[in-house]
C-alpha cells in the first residue's frame, strides 16, 4: 500500500511475473482500488469496489481473452488485447507486430495504470520479452516491479478454480526502479527481469533430502 499510494494517476507501468491467467490481475486490481481509497490494511474489506480505480489496464494475449464467456467479461474490464509474435494455438510461430498494438499500450500507459507480464507466459523463470524494454524506452513511465507467490499452487491454470485452500498468497510491490531509458532494450530487460525475481539468482537450489521428492 506505501508503494502504491506514492505513485501518480497515469504513466505507471507494473511489471510482474505471472502465475495464472486471472487471479493475478483480480488480486492486483482489488489493491490498486485500495490504494486509491487509502487503505492500509490491504484487501480485508473490499467496500473500495464501491467506487474502484477505473484507469487500470494490463496485456493479455487476444486468443486467451476469446477463449470464453468470462474470458471476454475480463476483456472489457481493461485488457489491452495483443498478437503473440512468438507462440499461437500453443505452437511456436514467427510473425510481425501488429503495428496497432504498440499504440493502444502506449494509450494505455498515457492514461492511467498498466500491467504487463514480461514473460508472456505462466511458468516460471522463463525468458523476458523484449517488448516490455521497448515500451520502457517508448513511453518512458515509472516501472514498478511486482513479484507473484502461491497462485499456481492456489488455483488451477486460469485462476478461476480453487485448487488447494489455505494457500498463502504473496503480491509484493517494490519501489519504482531507476531506469536509464537511453540504455539497450537487452539492458532494461535485465533489470526488469532481476527486479521480479525470475532470473536465475532467485531459482531455489533443491537440497539433498528434495531430490527425490515429488
Amino acid at each position: 500500500m506505501d508503494v502504491l499510494q506514492k505513485l501518480p494517476n497515469q504513466n505507471v507501468l507494473f511489471v510482474s511475473n505471472h502465475q495464472t491467467y486471472f487471479a493475478d490481475v483480480i488480486l492486483m486490481y482489488h489493491a490498486f482500488s485500495a490504494a486509491k481509497w487509502k487503505f492500509k490494511r490491504g484487501i480485508r474489506n473490499p467496500l473500495y469496489l464501491v467506487f474502484p480505480k477505473i484507469n487500470v489496464y494490463y496485456v493479455a494475449a487476444s486468443e486467451t481473452m476469446k477463449s470464453g464467456l468470462l474470458p471476454k467479461l475480463f476483456a472489457y474490464a481493461g485488457a489491452i488485447s495483443v498478437q503473440r509474435t512468438w507462440r499461437a494455438a500453443g505452437k511456436s510461430v514467427e510473425r510481425e507486430v501488429n503495428p496497432q498494438d504498440p499504440e493502444n499500450i502506449s494509450k494505455a500507459v498515457r492514461s492511467g495504470w498498466l500491467v504487463t507480464f514480461p514473460q508472456g507466459t505462466t511458468k516460471a523463470f522463463e525468458k523476458g520479452r523484449k517488448g516490455t524494454a521497448h515500451i520502457i524506452k517508448q513511453n518512458k513511465p515509472i516501472v514498478v516491479p511486482v513479484n507473484i507467490d502461491g497462485f499456481r499452487r492456489a488455483f488451477d491454470k486460469k485462476g478461476l478454480k480453487i485448487k488447494k485452500r489455505d494457500t498463502r498468497l504473496l503480491m509484493k510491490f517494490y519501489e519504482p526502479l531507476d531506469i536509464d531509458y537511453d540504455a539497450p532494450a537487452e539492458e532494461i530487460l535485465d533489470k526488469v527481469m532481476y527486479a521480479i525475481r525470475q532470473t536465475s539468482e532467485f531459482l531455489k537450489v533443491p537440497q539433498p533430502e528434495e531430490e527425490g521428492e515429488k
